[in-house]
């Protein structure tokens, strides 16, 4: 009984510890984040599991964060509503190491505009911050190379 006991424990532990959680913020959580930036820089990649374009460059920016002590990677989900369950069986099964943000937002001309003026809601898009403050946005697909030449510039 007591090893029964004891091996149920093991396995919940350890599906909890590989389980990747996907934080559920409003934007306002979000801003926060982007205004209290932890690193030299902050970087807040939007994107959904329905887009193509988004999961192809997924991997570039998971891997940005752990290649780079001077760069902090948020994936932001926006996918609608009623997908959570979605986005965190997608994240487990990619294996993300990112923070995940799931942004619980009804209406995206809610928050497009206090992202950056020049998003016209498409993705994937891109916000760098500085721990200067300044911002930098793009609405394009990275790949890799172009991802790690941008870092490197916004960091100098």
């Amino acid at each position: 009984m007591m090893k029964k006991a004891i091996f149920t424990i093991f396995v919940l532990i350890s599906l909890q510890l590989s389980a990747q959680n996907v934080e559920v913020v409003k934007f306002s959580d979000l801003q926060k984040k982007m205004l209290y930036t932890e690193a030299p820089l902050t970087v807040f990649n939007f994107w959904a599991t329905w887009c193509g374009p988004c999961i192809k460059e997924l991997p570039h920016f998971d891997n940005l964060e752990s290649n780079n002590n001077n760069v902090k990677v948020y994936l932001v989900s926006i996918d609608f509503q009623n997908e959570l369950e979605r986005v965190q069986k997608f994240v487990s099964k990619k294996s993300l190491q990112s923070d995940v943000l799931f942004l619980d937002e009804k209406d995206p001309d809610d928050y497009m505009g206090k992202v950056s003026q020049e998003w016209s809601g498409a993705i994937p898009a891109t916000l760098f911050v500085t721990d200067l403050g300044k911002t930098y946005f793009h609405e394009k697909a990275f790949t890799k190379e172009e991802l790690e030449k941008t870092v490197k510039k916004y960091l100098n």
